[in-house]
């Protein structure tokens, strides 16, 4: 997908559906970021911490995001990508990432963008700045 011509306020980005977070791809995530917290990836640790299971990292949630971002718009575009995580991800979850063009000044989209749950829970929210031109 690539940004439409013109960009204007109201354009809605493709939503991006995951499949459900799993063991395996926390177990991937961490090796691949680094971070091995054992709240996302060990049960024991988890349960210690009074959580029924362990939960997805926030920054795989962003990088869903980031991956909804350059699905519409090459890399080179983006000129800036915020996020504020607002709830845990949980395990078996089927996250959704959503985009919306806000408004357009000056050359310059400003997005909103959010990570969904199929319950409704937001667990992620954030803005980007793309070149619209």
């Amino acid at each position: 997908m690539t940004v439409p011509t013109p960009l204007v306020a109201g354009t809605v980005l493709e939503p991006l559906h995951l499949p459900p977070v799993g063991r395996t791809t926390l177990a991937l995530f961490a090796g691949a970021s680094g971070d091995h917290n054992p709240l996302h990836i060990d049960l024991d640790e988890a349960r210690a911490a009074g959580l029924e299971d362990v939960f997805a990292h926030g920054m795989l949630s962003m990088a869903y995001l980031g991956r909804l971002l350059t699905d519409w718009a090459p890399q080179e575009r983006i000129r800036s990508f915020d996020v504020r995580f607002v709830a845990l991800t949980p395990l078996h979850a089927r996250p959704t990432c959503h985009g919306s063009v806000r408004a357009v000044e000056d050359g310059v989209a400003a997005i909103a963008l959010d990570v969904r749950l199929a319950d409704g829970t937001t667990t992620l929210t954030g803005t980007a700045l793309v070149d619209a031109s």
